[in-house]
């Protein structure tokens, strides 16, 4: 039986092509097209949710249920002796604290150990693999939790969405706020920090939105993360939700912006793309944990 087996939602942008190359687990989270339950990659195609979202379907997200997250623990404890489960961030869905909840009972004590250090989407992914390199170093399960929450602020990410539509629908923004943005072209960018989503910048139009996302991490790299930045130890990450060309001109764009630093792309979960629509970018950066 293998040591310690590596578990997360597919919030982390992991696909199940990904999951299976890494040797990982991913549990696919729930989202609902009016009364019907859907799975990213599993259920529905990111074209036909799309679609779903242009037409104006009601569209949210829910957490899987408890008897769906034991059943994908019980099958990784027939290959590992601990399993270590690294869902998306506490501050933005209810679902680590149920998993957190759910680590208590009997079957799963001392087995299951759950992390939360506020990531999702592409930092998430990238936390993943910070885990699979300290279980190849021969990191307890134990000590890989505790580095990871500890390095929890050691991270931030900006989305820019090209619509204000579904921040109105969440509840971010009023409705007077949506017509106002959209008739005067007013594209925000939203800063993740630390388990938190707030607006960072209101841009007029996407081309500002995008430098000011670069001019945002740029800013990050010479200050708040600088000694991870000069020791060459800080990861620079990208997510969209807009379609193949557009995504493909932003990581040119960041690459040209940063060409000494290798790009971390993931698409922005089905989950998460409900709250910015299509056609978001993002740009962020995540330091490697301090070991002790």
């Amino acid at each position: 039986m293998k040591r310690i087996g590596i578990a997360t939602d597919s919030h982390s942008g992991i696909t199940p092509k990904e999951a299976k190359e890494l040797g990982i687990m991913v549990l696919p989270m729930p989202f609902y097209i009016g009364e019907e339950c859907y799975y990213e990659d599993i259920s529905i195609t990111r074209k036909e949710f799309f679609a779903y979202l242009k037409e104006g379907q009601k569209v949210s997200t829910s957490q899987p249920s408890p008897e769906v997250v034991m059943k994908l623990w019980r099958e990784g404890l027939k290959e590992y002796e601990k399993i270590l489960y690294i869902p998306m961030s506490s501050g933005l869905s209810g679902s680590c604290n149920t998993a957190k909840m759910l680590s208590k009972e009997d079957e799963f004590v001392g087995k299951v150990f759950v992390v939360d250090n506020g990531r999702v989407s592409t930092p998430l992914h990238r936390s993943v693999l910070d885990a699979l390199e300290m279980v190849e170093e021969g990191y307890s399960v134990e000590e890989i939790k505790e580095i990871l929450e500890n390095s929890r602020a050691e991270m931030v990410i900006y989305v820019g969405v090209e619509t204000l539509e579904y921040l109105k629908k969440g509840g971010r923004v009023t409705p007077t706020t949506e017509a106002i943005g959209t008739l005067l072209n007013i594209k925000p960018v939203l800063k993740f920090d630390v388990g938190v989503l707030e607006t960072y910048r209101k841009c007029r139009g996407m081309k500002k939105a995008r430098r000011e996302m670069l001019e945002a991490v740029k800013h990050d790299l010479q200050t708040t993360f600088q000694p991870y930045y000069d020791k060459k130890e800080v990861y620079l990450l990208a997510a969209s939700s807009a379609d193949e060309e557009t995504t493909k001109g932003w990581i040119e764009e960041i690459q040209a912006f940063f060409p000494e630093m290798e790009i971390l792309s993931d698409k922005l979960s089905l989950g998460l793309s409900c709250h910015t629509g299509e056609g978001a970018l993002g740009i962020g950066c995540s330091c490697r944990p301090v070991k002790p």
